[in-house]
This record gives structure tokens, C-alpha cells and sequence, in this order.
């Protein structure tokens, strides 16, 4: 019991607990599903002046990315899409209705997935990876959510440019 009669938490399950925030968002980072709650379609293919790609573009690149960090994770010989064409869609791509919500559902599963694995006390989040990088299910995670937390601000300052909040 901790000063004020409640039970005490050890550092590992704060330490998860923050890593979680961190990945949904909220706090001073925008969640994903506030990013893109009511996007008009009829804008997801639209490039904003001076941007050289659309809101599609931006959403698949964080699902490609967070996908391979996900992959990099599970699994030691994930070979990673070349950069920077791989973690882009082409820039004349386009998507329809449906891969736009193909987009946002894989993205969900994926986050929902690191998630798992950062709630998961089971989970070594120092260990090195196998891959015998540096790298540990930590720092992966951590590199996740700069990413996400960097690009759903810029896909909230396109839809303020593009005027698509409701």
C-alpha cells in the first residue's frame, strides 16, 4: 500500500501503463480516431498546396511503418521494405472508399497489437532483439509512437489546411 491506502504498483506496470498512452494518444497527442473521425471522402485523395502527397498517402505511410516495426518485432527475419519507397504509397496512387477503410482498420489492428505487446508483463520489453541490432521491444514501441504522434499532427494540420473538420 502506497501513503494514501492504494495498492501499490510496481514500476514495470506503470512503465507499461505509460508506454500504452503513449501508443493511443490523448494527453498532448492526438488518438488516431480523433484524427480521423468524419474525414470526407471525397478528400482523400486530394493534395494540399505545396504537399506533395494526399491524407490517404500520409495514413498508409504510418500503417506501413508502424506494420514493419510490428513485424521487426515478431518476427527475426522480417526483411523491411526498401526507403523510402516502400513505407510510401506511389505518389499518383489513389485510393477508393474501401482501401482508405482497409487502411484504417489495418492500422487499428496493428496498434492494437503493440498494445498486447506492451500490456503483456510475459513481454521483456529490454531484451535485445534477435536480430542482433541494439534493438529491444522498447525502443521499437517507443519509435512507433514518435512516429504516429508526428504524423497525426501533420494529418490534423492538412485537414485544418484542406478545412475537413466538422
Amino acid at each position: 500500500m502506497n501513503g494514501k491506502g492504494n495498492k501499490m504498483v510496481s514500476t514495470d506496470q506503470i512503465m507499461r501503463e505509460q508506454l500504452l498512452a503513449l501508443l493511443r494518444g490523448g494527453h498532448a497527442h492526438m488518438e488516431f480516431n480523433q484524427a480521423v473521425a468524419g474525414f470526407p471522402l471525397e478528400f482523400i485523395n486530394r493534395k494540399p498546396p505545396h504537399v506533395p502527397y494526399t491524407p490517404w498517402h500520409l495514413l498508409e505511410h504510418l500503417r506501413l511503418a508502424q506494420w514493419d516495426i510490428l513485424e521487426f518485432i515478431r518476427n527475426p527475419n522480417h526483411i523491411s521494405p526498401d526507403w523510402p519507397t516502400g513505407y510510401w504509397p506511389a505518389s499518383e496512387a489513389q485510393a477508393d472508399a474501401t482501401q482508405w477503410q482497409q487502411t484504417v482498420t489495418a492500422f487499428r489492428a496493428d496498434l492494437k497489437a503493440l498494445e498486447e505487446l506492451a500490456a503483456n508483463p510475459e513481454t521483456d520489453l529490454f531484451a535485445p532483439l534477435p536480430q542482433g541490432l541494439p534493438y529491444t521491444i522498447f525502443r521499437e514501441i517507443m519509435v512507433v509512437a514518435n512516429h504516429n504522434s508526428y504524423h497525426l499532427g501533420e494529418f490534423a494540420i492538412l485537414r485544418q489546411v484542406m478545412n475537413t473538420w466538422v
